[in-house]
């Protein structure tokens, strides 16, 4: 079905409604971390490292600390002591920290120092002056580096390989067969707001103003990692300027604290956005080897996907990537193989869709490739061969949804009209056309979290949970949540979130947190409700008297029979005859083992891209792109639409903009800004449409909630990859496109 047949759930949950916080934040009253400024506020700067491997020499710190405005210079000998070494990992999806802990380099724009002055421009100044002396060692910063290796685990603990049936054989058997390698480049961060944190101590009691995807988990590392109990550790978060995975703790963050302990005084310390290409986790870089083998008839007999990718040199993180051909495609036989190699770099992270984004662009475009091989419209390729169930696992999959995916965007795009063959079509100027596919996938992820929920005497609600909102709505859509599960309006529900001493809502990260931090909410309002109604059918002068039995439904501030909807009454009645000024629910919410073990639970997609090509310059532009996803129960189509489009806006940007330059000598990216590191800007977006397909799943989770935010850039990198051939002829096996690849 698509979005004009949306059902409404609930008097909140369904509706399109604006978001809470967008008066705020186009207002500017929205505060952020940084625009906190306490009394006797200090700013503290990072002196960073110019070498990618060695130790630092010396530091003039005189000269830093003679400077007009330096309060102090923090390095090894002076920065306050740890309880626990910053290498150590006291929490999940953690990593090792680089917190001044001795004199050597791990990787370019390593911290080495910290700053603080009075000034933000005194501290800038000072941090110069330190000039610096290294003794460097030879550098490793590319994929050809020696001493590969064969890891055991990718991702967070997936196996290194997996194999189902006989890849070899089925190969062997196959009537067409092609072999390609895909090398997608190393990507950073580069959300709106850089990372930071306003810092202030008072005895042992730790007040913290800073952007975090993990209220609670950061709260736990810090503990560990200072010395002090987690409860004396204060976070406010209420607005978080984008994350993308990056955004858990960060050792510059550590820093600042640090800074703060050291000088007595509340400080700020916020990274330049070239320190943002460093100390922050990035996508590594991949190079995809796949071979897939196809019967007469255009049915896949085998997949072997194998990666090389990269980890620092210190650390452990390694870019999943050959793990999304396991989810998609029923070849009989599979096999996913990796292997990694260390390098003199920070230390790679969760990156938005880590390892789908990178692997499927590589496993559509090798689809794609087969598809023509066989003589067969890449659509009908992807429908003779998709999977209805996981084929290592034999889970069944909601595949259906993607069926109609794939109906109603071919249905929208145009698609029937597209030629099988390439540089068939041109525009009224000339330019090549061409139009490609990309199937979308991307995992149902469920963390753990809680909420309460309160009805007050006056006819309002309060719902609190520690969620977070990296600019995505969720605001929006937990009080829709949390307005529905207390059956009230929603301009009657109050909504707290973003503190460190609200209920723990888990991690946002993993297009998981709505159905997390929702679900707990539902269930926090559902224990409210039904106290409420414990105490109305128990009282005799309530018109609910006796309904136990029958059961009544929460709506519009109302507890209503359920076989009798005009026998009711209001909260407000209920608890002032009860004495009472509110009653309380509490909810938590987690993946159901049960469900898990016998449903493969993924969100599903289908993006087909417009792309034209000048034939004499070899430029790209991407002009149409028309997604269609079935993501389950949708909270609010007009955030979840917003969504779908900065998914397929970021799988554009992977395709043909974004890129880091790593100067092998050094080890230092060359374009650590914005200005020569290329994201899409308004000129570059084309034509985008998501449509919503309505899938109702009820074994994810109790409100059937998939997320939203990654999947878009699944299915978009591979459509615009596989137009470029349709436009050209000419197959694209290292992204982002450059013109050099194009034979131009």
């Amino acid at each position: 079905m698509s979005e004009t047949r949306q059902m409404r759930h609930g008097s909140s949950i369904g509706q399109p409604v604006t978001r809470r916080d967008g008066l705020l934040k186009v207002t500017g009253q929205a505060r952020f971390a940084a625009d906190n400024h306490p009394a006797g506020l200090l700013h503290a700067v990072l002196a960073v490292s110019r070498i990618a491997r060695g130790r630092v020499a010396a530091l003039d710190l005189p000269a830093a600390r003679a400077h007009p405005g330096v309060v102090e210079v923090m390095v090894t000998a002076n920065r306050p002591a740890l309880a626990l070494h910053p290498d150590d990992k006291s929490v999940p999806f953690s990593f090792k920290l680089d917190l001044l802990q001795d004199d050597r380099v791990r990787y370019a724009g390593q911290p080495i120092a910290v700053v603080i002055a009075a000034t933000l421009e005194a501290a800038t100044e000072a941090a110069a002056l330190l000039a610096p002396r290294y003794e460097a060692g030879p550098v490793e910063v590319t994929l050809d580096a020696p001493g590969g290796y064969v890891p055991e685990s990718v991702g967070v603990g997936d196996p290194g390989e997996m194999r189902h049936g006989d890849v070899e054989a089925g190969l062997r058997a196959a009537a067409r067969r092609i072999e390609a390698t895909y090398e997608t480049p190393l990507q950073f961060h580069n959300a709106m707001e850089p990372h930071g944190v306003v810092a202030a101590w008072e005895g042992d009691a730790l007040s913290l103003d800073m952007p975090t995807q993990g209220t609670a988990l950061t709260r736990m590392r810090l503990a560990a990692l200072l010395g002090i109990r987690a409860e004396d550790i204060h976070i406010r978060s209420p607005f978080i300027g984008g994350g993308f995975g990056s955004k858990l703790l960060s050792g510059p963050q550590v820093l600042g604290i640090l800074a703060a302990r050291l000088v007595g005084r509340p400080v700020k310390l916020v990274l330049t956005r070239a320190q943002m290409y460093g100390p922050v986790t990035h996508r590594s870089p991949t190079r995809q080897t796949l071979r897939l083998g196809a019967a007469r008839d255009g049915a896949l007999t085998a997949i072997h996907h194998h990666v090389r990718t990269a980890t620092s040199r210190h650390d452990d993180f390694l870019e999943p990537s050959a793990g999304v051909s396991h989810t998609l495609y029923a070849a009989p036989a599979i096999a996913t193989t990796n292997e990694a190699v260390r390098l003199d770099t920070g230390t790679p992270g969760f990156m938005r869709a880590p390892g789908e984004a990178s692997g499927s662009i590589a496993l559509e475009s090798a689809i794609d490739e087969m598809a023509h091989a066989c003589g067969m419209d890449p659509l009908e390729f992807r429908l003779r061969n998709y999977a209805e169930v996981e084929p290592v696992s034999g889970k069944p999959f909601s595949s259906k949804a993607l069926r109609e995916c794939y109906a109603e965007g071919a249905a929208r795009f145009g698609w029937a009209g597209r030629p099988l063959a390439p540089r068939q079509m041109r525009d009224e100027d000339g330019l090549l056309v061409g139009w490609g596919v990309g199937t979308a996938t991307f995992p149902a992820i469920m963390f753990q979290a809680e909420a309460r929920a309160v009805l007050r005497r006056d006819g309002t609600g309060l719902v609190e949970s520690g969620t977070h909102d990296m600019g995505q709505g969720a605001w929006t859509a937990f009080a829709q949540i949390g307005a529905d599960s207390l059956g009230l309006d929603l301009d009657r529900l109050e909504f707290r979130a973003g503190h460190s001493d609200l209920p723990n809502a888990g991690i946002a990260g993993g297009s998981g947190h709505t159905a997390t931090a929702g679900g707990a909410i539902h269930a926090a309002g559902a224990q409210a409700i039904a106290r409420l109604t414990e105490i109305a059918v128990a009282d005799p002068r309530s018109p609910l008297f006796g309904a136990g039995n029958v059961g009544v439904v929460a709506r519009g501030g109302r507890l209503l029979r359920r076989d009798d909807e005009s026998r009711g009454e209001a909260y407000a009645d209920i608890l002032a005859r009860a004495g009472l000024d509110s009653v309380e629910g509490r909810g938590s919410a987690a993946a159901d083992p049960a469900a898990a073990e016998r449903y493969a639970m993924h969100a599903h997609g289908a993006v087909f891209a417009e792309v034209k090509v000048d034939p004499e310059l070899g430029q790209v532009r991407a002009t149409r792109l028309v997604g269609a996803f079935a993501a389950g129960r949708i909270i609010n189509p007009r955030l979840v639409r917003s969504q779908y489009y900065g998914g397929m806006i970021w799988g554009l940007s992977f395709a043909l903009h974004e890129r880091a330059a790593m100067d092998p000598r050094t080890g230092r990216v060359m374009n650590a800004d914005l200005a020569e590191y290329h994201v899409p800007v308004n000129a570059d977006v084309p034509s985008v449409e998501a449509i919503l397909v309505e899938e109702q799943d009820p074994h994810v989770n109790a409100l059937g909630i998939k997320g939203v935010g990654e999947i878009g850039i699944t299915g978009t990198a591979g459509a615009i990859a596989n137009a470029i051939w349709h436009a050209t002829g000419t197959r694209i096996r290292r992204f982002p496109v450059a013109i050099e690849e194009l034979g131009h």
